[in-house]
């Protein structure tokens, strides 16, 4: 056996000690940014039936999850909102005293040091379900930009920190950019939905968020799951308009997309790891299928190591408890 020649590769994975040094990727609470739901009403904190240990919050019951957000060392979250009443044109979503503008307001009087990032879009306030305008069974472009700029500006007027418009309609960059300059918001960052599939993995959001099309689907807002080269199309002109993060969603089945976008691109890059990713893992965890922890630890180190900076997860507290246990 002594003339045979191979590599000892197995030299750098012989101990707890000799595999830390050599580590590459590492998953850290400055990576995480936990989505929250605010609702209208008093006294509520209801878990989505879909999505466990993850709830819909009136603002009366918000302060209490934010302290523990904050308390654990979580750096940022992201805010949708479900109004009372919807209308045609989403007007809840550019309401100044909307639920994801109050929600703001309360966050950043309770903490000012958190990182609020406004989801920016229409479908969870207009009665059709869509994320813009409609005109029959159309949803409508052009139209639809006035109103998201509209939106963006109420949420940055409300104290958020980070815009993040989630509507794939073409030309929302520039619209938004060009909204909150023009309203003297131009130093408020742009997270954009740069890379948003159509994908069968957010039917959980839909429960939580209370936002299913009534008719059709988003797929011709929404990109097709078969490409890749379109991923380019839509972050490279993203960047053009004036976005300062491009997110890719879903992440879980999109590592490639994630990677694609890192090696051609230079702006912080966002993972969304959506919905029906987090519910499968935790219908798993319940049935004692696979052990939560160690799966969701390396299912987020997946996407650090194919290239996102941050990542928006349901899982965020989990992880924040389980990275200070490792101190």
């Amino acid at each position: 056996m002594t003339q045979l020649q191979f590599q000892r590769h197995r030299r750098l994975r012989s101990s707890a000690a000799m595999r830390a040094m050599v580590k590459e990727t590492y998953l850290h609470k400055e990576d995480l940014i936990y989505p929250i739901f605010v609702i209208e009403g008093e006294n509520i904190k209801k878990e989505v039936h879909s999505m466990p240990g993850v709830f819909q919050f009136s603002l009366d019951n918000l302060g209490a999850e934010i302290d523990e957000v904050v308390a654990l060392g979580i750096p940022a979250v992201i805010l949708f909102g479900l109004p009372a009443e919807k209308d045609a044109v989403g007007t809840g979503a550019f309401h100044d005293h909307g639920i994801v503008q109050e929600a703001t307001r309360l966050i950043k009087a309770q903490h000012p040091e958190l990182l609020v990032i406004a989801d920016t879009c229409l479908c969870e306030f207009t009665d059709h379900g869509h994320c813009g305008l409609i005109e029959g069974d159309q949803i409508l472009n052009d139209s639809s930009l006035d109103y998201l700029a509209r939106t963006a500006v109420s949420q940055a007027k409300a104290g958020a920190d980070i815009i993040a418009p989630s509507n794939m309609m073409d030309g929302f960059v520039t619209a938004i950019r060009a909204g909150l300059d023009e309203a003297g918001f131009e130093n408020v960052p742009i997270m954009s939905y740069a890379v948003k599939y159509a994908s069968s993995y957010y039917g959980p959001f839909r429960d939580a968020a209370d936002g299913a099309p009534q008719f059709g689907d988003r797929k011709s807002y929404q990109m097709d799951p078969s490409n890749r080269m379109e991923a380019f199309r839509e972050a490279e002109s993203d960047i053009v308009e004036g976005a300062d993060f491009l997110i890719v969603k879903p992440a879980l089945s999109y590592l490639d997309i994630i990677r694609d976008v890192k090696n051609n691109f230079t702006l912080p890059i966002v993972a969304y790891n959506v919905s029906g990713e987090y519910a499968m893992i935790k219908a798993a965890a319940i049935n004692s299928w696979i052990e939560e922890k160690k799966v969701v630890l390396e299912t987020l180190l997946g996407m650090k190591r194919a290239g996102s900076d941050l990542i928006i997860t349901y899982h965020a507290k989990d992880v924040a408890r389980w990275l200070e246990e490792k101190k």
